[in-house]
């Protein structure tokens, strides 16, 4: 497939243009023209793309790419190694941020959602960032803690009540701590998203909405595995995901 078809595609369906990010979404990094497999992953380090090379992969789709708001310009250092690596082995990058945070069927959110048995019932927030809904049994807080240790293979940071009943739950991956109050005014019994900040505590604390920051890497592998299998299955193409742990 040519990688200018499928960035059209891409875009089309993920709609990057009517987000607010942080960083370019789309193709980053342009390679070869034509794309016979795929390695997905969540960060393109320098890790995840020499695995790719070793894939004879011919793109690499991340949920965290280059290019991030705030960062220098610079093309030197740790940038220059990266982008000289894509370039002399003729791989393509591709990053989605929000845009596949958000998505309604391959996002980060819907397939977190899907992986912890919770049952979906509205969006909220700016273009729909985060997910609401319950779980299919109530549990306590120590019980949903647990739940998502095991689901993830990661010891969540659980802050709250542990016996308290939840019933109703928001949820949004990654470092998404800063929706804890929108989760507040939904009225859920806890929040969960990846990290969490100082502030995190005290506002659950004080407003008896309990916190999990289940890890940031552990909530998103999810979404670009989902995408990546669409376009396997749509295209025809080869696809490998590749899980370069991060403990945070």
């Amino acid at each position: 497939m040519n990688i200018n078809d499928l960035v059209f595609y891409l875009n089309t369906m993920l709609t990057p243009e009517k987000f607010k990010d942080y960083c370019p979404n789309g193709l980053q990094v342009q390679g070869r023209p034509t794309i016979n497999k795929i390695v997905t992953g969540v960060t393109a380090s320098m890790a995840l793309l020499e695995a790719a090379k070793s894939e004879n992969a011919d793109l690499i789709l991340v949920h965290h790419g280059y290019f991030w708001r705030g960062e220098m310009p610079e093309i030197v250092g740790i940038k220059q190694k990266r982008i000289k690596f894509l370039l002399e082995n003729d791989l393509n990058l591709l990053a989605y941020h929000l845009p596949l945070d958000a998505h309604d069927q391959f996002g980060n959110n819907v397939q977190l959602g899907k992986l912890l048995n919770f049952n979906l019932t509205k969006w909220a927030g700016e273009n729909n960032i985060l997910a609401v809904g319950s779980l299919k049994q109530p549990q306590t807080l120590a019980e949903l803690g647990q739940a998502i240790a095991i689901g993830l293979q990661r010891e969540p940071q659980v802050i709250g009540n542990l016996a308290k009943a939840i019933k109703s739950v928001a949820w949004c991956t990654g470092a998404a701590q800063g929706y804890m109050e929108q989760a507040i005014a939904n009225g859920v019994d806890v929040f969960i998203s990846g990290e969490i900040s100082e502030q995190t505590v005290h506002l659950a604390l004080e407003s008896g909405v309990a916190y999990i920051a289940a890890g940031h890497h552990a909530t998103e592998k999810y979404g670009v595995q989902a995408l990546g299998g669409h376009l396997a299955q749509k295209f025809g193409i080869n696809h490998v995901f590749i899980n370069i742990d991060n403990p945070v």
